[in-house]
């Protein structure tokens, strides 16, 4: 293997590397991490040939600028941001060539929130706890630095090599409807505040981040606090404001706030993709 590089021309918004998270250090206090929307991820490196755990770009809202300082394949999932290489326009869910020199951009956001760029072999930068996911205080950083570098393998890219095209369904980024499983304490919510959780259209709050996502309308909360116990990526708590909070990837690893919903894994990766006003309404399976 034959290490190179790509530059950061500029960073975009939340941008960071990601693989599927880290995973056995949770007793320890350490966060999960990993792609938010694990769907988008395995499908970029899947379409690459990668192995599904290989490490992506994954950004928010706004997409980095990167110049590639040697040949490789990348592809593109998750929400589109009209993807330019140099100045020609590129599609989503496609393997693409990239040259020496190249340099990716994007546009403006036309659907979903959170977007994923892989390479070829994977980012490379250093594995700490089994896993490449940046994360505050475990990872040097817990975004991409302008001007930085990330480490990719140095392949040789036949011109004249093609692909198969791929139509991917991705009317999970509109999604509104959330599944999800009773939480441990859904039992102790009584009739009229069950039904109001699967009753109600609710609203993303402008909190929403990598560690949860709050809603903006209530549900009156009658239950005490519980002894702190286990949460994960996807617990729905109920806060004694009423608020509730989904946990995302970067979540802590224990919480004191009742657990009434778990989303599945499915359902992680729409909420992944919304943002600030935008409604859901959870499905109990």
């Amino acid at each position: 293997m034959r290490i190179t590089m790509v530059k950061v021309l500029q960073t975009g918004f939340y941008t960071s590397v990601q693989d599927l998270g880290r995973f056995g250090y949770q007793k320890y206090g350490v966060p999960y991490a990993g792609v938010m929307d694990e769907r988008a991820a395995v499908l970029a490196n899947s379409l690459l040939g990668n192995t599904t755990n290989s490490a992506v770009l994954e950004f928010t809202m706004t997409g980095p600028k990167l110049q590639f300082l040697s040949n490789t394949r990348i592809c593109i999932t998750g929400g589109d941001f009209l993807p330019i290489v140099n100045s020609i326009p590129i599609k989503n869910d496609s393997v693409i060539v990239i040259k020496k020199g190249d340099i990716l951009s994007f546009g403006t956001k036309k659907s979903g929130f959170r977007g994923y760029i892989a390479v070829l072999g994977g980012f490379l930068t250093d594995s700490v706890m089994n896993s490449r996911s940046m994360f505050n205080n475990v990872t040097k950083h817990h975004v991409l630095q302008k001007d930085g570098v990330l480490p990719i393998d140095n392949v040789e890219i036949l011109e004249n090599q093609s692909y198969a095209s791929l139509a991917v369904d991705n009317t999970y980024l509109e999604e509104k409807i959330i599944t999800v499983h009773k939480g441990p304490e859904f039992t102790k919510l009584d009739a009229h505040q069950q039904k109001k959780l699967f009753n109600t259209v609710f609203t993303v709050s402008k909190n929403n981040s990598r560690m949860a996502y709050q809603l903006s309308e209530l549900v009156e909360n009658r239950l005490k606090s519980i002894i702190t116990s286990v949460v994960l990526p996807g617990t729905v708590q109920l806060t004694p404001s009423g608020q509730l909070i989904i946990l995302m990837k970067d979540c802590q690893t224990t919480g004191g706030y009742p657990r009434v919903l778990q989303l599945t894994g499915a359902a992680i990766n729409t909420l992944a993709q919304k943002f600030t006003g935008d409604e859901l309404a959870f499905s109990l399976i």
